[in-house]
């Protein structure tokens, strides 16, 4: 069989897809060059059209926690896809990984399965909203929901990579009932809050931002968030998409003791396939159709192999939380901060911010707590950095604003890897002082 490299996919796929892509995000447009096309994952690592292997440092951008092909995962959707891809009907599997997400997040007291995040945050903010009554929403600068009309104002991610304010298509008396804030500024949540008195139906957050790279809330800060939506009888939301059992088996909400009352998963909770959640408090999720009047649907909802797949992933975590959770804060302060000396050492100005096994490295001297001071980063050097690392056999997202993910796959070796590369790639890089 005729083997086809990057570059060639890379032209037929320009002729299929807009941008020669499924996600805009996979696209180097940022970084500049050709993303190559893999052929198959295993481990810390990924394989090209070309042969070339990679330590891959995005994770399927964050449910590969436990690494590419796990072995449990892949022997569990094997089974479930021998009975069937799909029956659009209820299975056992569905509650079987649903007790396990309950179990993991006391916050939920049920729940519904998605197949994408954007389905779960977009159903969140309805039910939100059917809940309180009320039209408004909150959500903050660089966070991003999913690409529902109402939630890609000012959201990050590639909307941030691409320079997008928001998006053409979103009328604007949609995207007008979306407040869009600073993220870590209390007085603004006060403010909008004043503003519009009983208007605001919730307030969507990632308690740690993901998308306009990781941005870990100020101290008091999801406790106000929390303090204010309560006072107000508006609905608190922790969009955990990202990181919702990567920062702790219960995710953020476990690692800063604050219960939000609704909450959206995804990436990891199906173990890599599309699959996501979202659910909260009993009195708002049954509202939801059949029982109430807010209506939200999915064919494809608790698919089979989803649910085995992340039943597979999510019941290995729970059996070993007292294990894999320190060997990813381990790994992952080894490679951040050994990336980020690296740096120091060649002059070159960083700010790294990290967050258990999620981080970013921002080419600025700018302390980054919001969208704004991300906005500071030089994009440029960025991407200088992003192709040498690549040259070298090192996989980051393609953008600034994005988060670094690693797993419990990722061994020492590749850790050591990925620093003595950082430093080649440090070594021409234009801020560096002259060394005579």
């Amino acid at each position: 069989m005729k083997i086809i490299g990057s570059r060639a996919l890379q032209e037929r796929a320009e002729r299929l897809f807009p941008g020669g892509v499924n996600s805009p995000v996979r696209a180097f447009r940022a970084v500049g060059g050709d993303p190559p096309f893999v052929e198959r994952g295993d481990g810390a690592y990924l394989w090209d059209a070309d042969g070339r292997r990679y330590i891959d440092y995005f994770g399927s951008w964050g449910p590969m926690i436990l690494g590419h092909a796990f072995p449990a995962a892949v022997e569990a959707v094997q089974r479930a896809a021998a009975r069937s891809a799909s029956f659009g009907a209820s299975t056992a599997a569905e509650g079987d990984l649903a007790e396990l997400v309950v179990k993991a997040f006391p916050s939920i007291e049920k729940l519904r399965f998605v197949s994408s995040g954007t389905e779960a945050t977009m159903s969140a903010v309805r039910v939100a909203r059917a809940f309180t009554g009320r039209k408004y929403v909150i959500k903050f600068e660089g966070c991003y929901h999913g690409h529902s009309d109402g939630l890609l104002v000012k959201a990050g991610s590639g909307v941030a990579t691409f320079g997008i304010p928001g998006s053409a298509g979103v009328p604007e008396e949609i995207a007008h009932l979306t407040l869009a804030l600073p993220f870590n500024d209390v007085a603004a949540v006060e403010a909008a809050f004043a503003t519009h008195k009983n208007e605001i139906a919730c307030v969507i957050v990632e308690p740690v931002v993901g998308n306009a790279g990781c941005i870990a809330p100020a101290a008091g800060y999801l406790e106000a968030l929390r303090a204010i939506t309560a006072r107000e009888e508006a609905v608190l939301i922790f969009d955990e998409v990202m990181t919702g059992f990567r920062l702790a088996l219960g995710g953020a909400q476990e690692l800063y003791g604050i219960t939000p009352d609704m909450t959206t998963l995804g990436k990891i909770v199906g173990g890599g396939l599309p699959c996501a959640a979202f659910g909260g408090r009993a009195e708002i999720m049954n509202l939801l159709a059949p029982l109430g009047p807010a209506y939200q649907a999915g064919t494809l909802s608790g698919n089979p192999l989803a649910m085995a797949a992340g039943i597979a992933t999510v019941g290995h975590l729970v059996k070993h939380r007292d294990t894999v959770y320190p060997l990813l804060e381990n790994i992952s302060a080894a490679v951040a901060d050994g990336v980020a000396a690296e740096a120091a050492k060649a002059g070159v100005p960083m700010v790294t911010n990290r967050a258990g096994a999620m981080w970013t490295w921002f080419f600025t001297s700018t302390p980054v707590m919001d969208f704004a001071t991300a906005a500071t980063s030089d994009t440029a050097s960025f991407a200088r950095f992003h192709r040498s690392m690549l040259e070298q056999g090192v996989w980051l997202p393609p953008s600034q604003y994005e988060a670094v993910f690693l797993g419990t796959a990722h061994a020492m070796d590749d850790i050591h890897q990925t620093i003595a590369a950082a430093a080649v790639a440090f070594a021409s890089h234009p801020s560096r002082p002259n060394v005579s």
